[in-house]
């Protein structure tokens, strides 16, 4: 089992920028991907950005040259820097850990940006 803990959310106005953090712990495998979700009101959850334990990222259009992935492997934690934050950012965002065929989910923490 994999345990996942968030945090870092909060209420920031258009253009700012807040940091999320998600540190797992329990059976972790060395490889494995981290990843950042985000679900807004009435929409699919949807991925924002993911990490592989050999260090290669992937990011949603909407997201690439505002937010960065990173993780340090040593904490089995991961980050996403939130920049140039908009209004449509607001959502839920939600850790997620994968390891051969398992997926965890952390509570998620809220976002809010105001225009």
């Amino acid at each position: 089992q994999v345990q996942l803990v968030e945090s870092g959310g909060g209420l920031v106005q258009a253009g700012g920028s807040l940091r999320l953090s998600c540190a797992a712990s329990g059976r972790i495998f060395a490889i494995n991907v981290m990843a950042w979700y985000r679900q807004a009101p009435g929409k699919q959850r949807e991925l924002v950005a993911a990490i592989r334990s050999a260090g290669s990222r992937n990011y949603a259009d909407s997201v690439k040259g505002r937010f960065t992935i990173s993780r340090d492997n040593a904490k089995n934690t991961v980050y996403l820097q939130m920049n140039s934050l908009r209004p449509e950012d607001t959502a839920v965002y939600y850790c997620n850990f994968r390891q051969e065929r398992d997926d965890y989910w952390g509570q998620g923490t809220q976002v809010t940006v105001s225009s």
